[in-house]
């Protein structure tokens, strides 16, 4: 299985990049999952600057335009802002899902972990015993 990983240090936090060709998600809708998650999980501050275009391609190894697609759509969604000169930020002002999005997400996060488990032979019954004996 191929992995591309990039852990890049972002001041005082670190955030793991990781795209998997196997996913049958975009490499640059990957990227955006990863950093709305990397904001939502706490990872991500809001004024924190974000690698650039070319540093996060390189460390990817993809190509630009996907990067920039993928900052470009958060940008149009007011999640980032480009500071011509400086670098590219967590936006104040951004929303990170409307609750059909949300929902839609946990849809399709809830679909692709059940064929995961169903494929290793749990139940149903097994993942929720085990969440309810999970510690916070």
């Amino acid at each position: 299985m191929y992995y591309c990983f990039s852990t890049l240090y972002l001041y005082d936090t670190m955030i793991k990049f990781h795209l998997d060709p196997k996913a049958g998600i975009p490499f640059y809708r990957q990227i955006i999952d990863q950093i709305r998650f990397g904001i939502a999980s706490g990872a991500l501050a809001v004024g924190e600057q974000l690698p650039t275009v070319r540093a996060l391609a390189v460390e990817l190894k993809v190509n630009l335009n996907t990067v920039a697609k993928a900052y470009k759509e958060l940008e149009i969604q007011k999640i980032l802002e480009t500071q011509q000169g400086t670098g590219t930020f967590i936006n104040t002002g951004g929303t990170l899902l409307s609750d059909l999005e949300r929902k839609q997400k946990l849809k399709s996060i809830l679909r692709e972990f059940t064929t995961v488990i169903l494929s290793y032979g749990f139940t149903i019954e097994d993942v929720i015993n085990e969440l309810k004996n999970q510690k916070p």
